[in-house]
């Protein structure tokens, strides 16, 4: 990569993109952050932050002036949309680092690997240079159980026993900062999870430990969970498709990866180094205020 080269950050806000946005920052590298509100972007000093809305493709015209490399985080569980962002990213970068999902195989058809498996096809057929971030669960998932166990310590899901690689969203970042920076990517899907598999029920030990408190995993069953899951995300093929890659994973567990380590030359993080970093989203109101 040219040191002159700007980058473009999609998702610059969020749990992958803050932590990406630093990085760049940090090695002095030109970094353009994508948000949709500017004025609450919240990002490092001197970060030039651009407004943009990948529902509004014509918004992204002015941010991607200019712009050398993008990465790409698509946050919806459908494609549609997307093909304009793309072909917008095409106009001006030559490179686009895509975070995609690990359930995605190559020689499948693309209505198999979902979402991810369309976009990855979408930018494939752009001609930009490509590198694909095909990452495992995001640790950052388990904040969703934060309101049960500030309020009374019992987190209700289905498949207590469901064995995942859970990622930390710093290693995603620290993998696409390589990717997006160094040569010898481009073309390439790299299969990123973090260095253990862990289910569901010891995650919420493991939180428990790291706050202090006795936390215990009650098992919900899957069509009360179901409800609730179709309330939350609209689409009940996707929680169904969900619930049973769940219930797989409960007698084969997620596969354990080392690209992390061998991208970046430092191991992945553990869970339990995740839950340290977020012990605050997990505590009382009354525990932070006397910390």
């Amino acid at each position: 990569m040219k040191t002159s080269e700007k980058i473009l950050v999609t998702g610059a806000t969020g749990n992958i993109g803050r932590h990406l946005v630093s990085l760049l920052a940090e090695a002095g590298v030109a970094v353009r952050a994508l948000t949709r509100d500017p004025g609450r972007a919240g990002l490092p000093g001197g970060v030039e932050v651009a407004r943009g809305d990948l529902t509004e493709p014509e918004t992204l015209e002015a941010a991607l002036e200019g712009v050398d490399a993008v990465f790409l985080l698509w946050p919806f569980f459908s494609a549609a949309g997307a093909e304009p962002v793309v072909e917008a990213i095409a106009r001006h970068a030559h490179r686009v680092v895509y975070v995609s999902a690990f359930s995605v195989q190559d020689g499948r058809d693309t209505a198999q690997n979902g979402v991810w498996g369309e976009i990855e096809e979408l930018v494939r057929r752009s001609g930009v240079e490509w590198t694909f971030l095909r990452a495992g669960g995001f640790a950052t998932n388990t904040l969703g159980w934060a309101d049960d166990i500030r309020t009374g310590g019992v987190v209700r899901a289905p498949y207590a026993g469901a064995a995942r690689s859970l990622i930390h969203e710093a290693d995603i970042a620290a993998v696409a900062f390589k990717a997006l920076t160094e040569d010898g990517h481009s073309g390439r899907s790299h299969v990123l999870t973090g260095p253990e598999v862990i289910t569901q029920a010891d995650q919420v030990r493991v939180i428990g430990e790291v706050i202090g408190r006795p936390l215990r995993f009650e098992e919900q069953p899957r069509e009360e969970a179901r409800e609730q899951m179709i309330a939350s995300w609209g689409d009940p093929a996707v929680v169904d498709d969900a619930l049973d890659y769940w219930a797989g994973i409960v007698t084969e567990p997620e596969p354990v990866t080392t690209t992390v380590e061998e991208v970046t030359g430092r191991p992945a993080r553990t869970f339990r180094e995740w839950a340290r970093d977020h012990a605050v989203g997990f505590r009382p109101a009354r525990d932070v205020a006397d910390a």
